[in-house]
């Protein structure tokens, strides 16, 4: 037997090879390499990459010394952005809650232990956010839009972000353990996220989350603004304007959209989808 003696499948193989390809760069990967990341010999390698440039996934560079994904890829994972999908249904949402708030919309979504920004909508105030750009990421409880899904999850799910992300958030916000469980104690309570940690000077959030059919967070929508204008009554309407688009936009969530299909669907997804737009 060779060294692979199939301790991973063919199909799994495939699919790791699919992702070395998608996180290289133009130029391509070497065939060496891409045994390594799969964890195989050359000529193993050599024959999964050979059946994917055989179904048009897979091309060689000029000179045929390195493997890249083609554009019939592309334009596979573009079709999979069917008109129904997460960010297609939001983005009048989005466009409308700019327009109506003057401010920035977010729209994240769950990432394994992380939320992915799947949508932005610029207002006029220059702001900076956790997630930056579309497909930004952030350990879920950082910021208000992944703490208004994490506290939405059902509680085994929660709990097991919780004992992942602890660490990762301890690095980067001032909340304790019991502290953030408050956190999202409250958040549960009142149905929206609001605070401004101080983690970027001036900002702050206001957050609601997406929930389907059985009342599960799957996404948040999220207003970036100026610090000052996120009190008092405008809070509360901002509240009340998020919260009703986020019931709309849950209302008619289909269940299949592939943003949506598992907790730890790829940010390979947001990337094509955003590239692609």
């Amino acid at each position: 037997m060779d060294e692979d003696t199939h301790q991973i499948s063919s199909a799994r193989r495939t699919l790791i090879i699919l992702k070395a390809l998608g996180a290289a760069d133009a130029a391509g990967v070497r065939l060496i390499d891409v045994a390594k990341e799969v964890g195989c010999n050359q000529p193993t390698a050599h024959r999964a990459m050979q059946d994917l440039v055989a179904e048009g996934f897979v091309e060689q560079v000029s000179g045929g010394k390195r493997y890249r994904l083609s554009l019939e890829f592309f334009v596979m994972a573009a079709r999979a952005g069917r008109s129904d999908g997460l960010r297609e249904l939001a983005r009048p949402a989005l466009l409308r809650l700019s327009s109506t708030l003057t401010d920035t919309i977010f729209l994240l979504v769950r990432s394994g232990y992380d939320a992915v920004c799947l949508d932005r909508v610029e207002g006029p105030f220059p702001i900076r956010s956790f997630t930056g750009d579309i497909g930004g990421k952030v350990p879920l409880g950082i910021g208000q839009g992944s703490t208004a899904i994490l506290a939405n999850l059902p509680e085994a799910e929660r709990e097991a972000v919780i004992r992942f992300n602890m660490p990762r958030l301890l690095d980067r916000s001032h909340l304790d353990e019991a502290s953030f469980r408050l956190l999202l104690a409250n958040a549960r309570e009142q149905g929206f996220v609001s605070f401004n940690a101080g983690l970027i000077p001036g900002m702050a959030g206001v957050a609601v989350p997406v929930c389907d059919a059985n009342g599960t967070a799957v996404a948040a929508l999220s207003v970036g603004t100026l610090a000052e204008r996120a009190e008092g009554e405008r809070l509360q309407a901002m509240v009340d304007i998020l919260s009703a688009e986020a019931r709309e936009l849950g209302r008619r969530i289909n269940p299949f959209d592939p943003a949506l299909r598992s907790p730890s669907r790829s940010l390979s997804y947001v990337q094509a989808q955003n590239g692609l737009r």
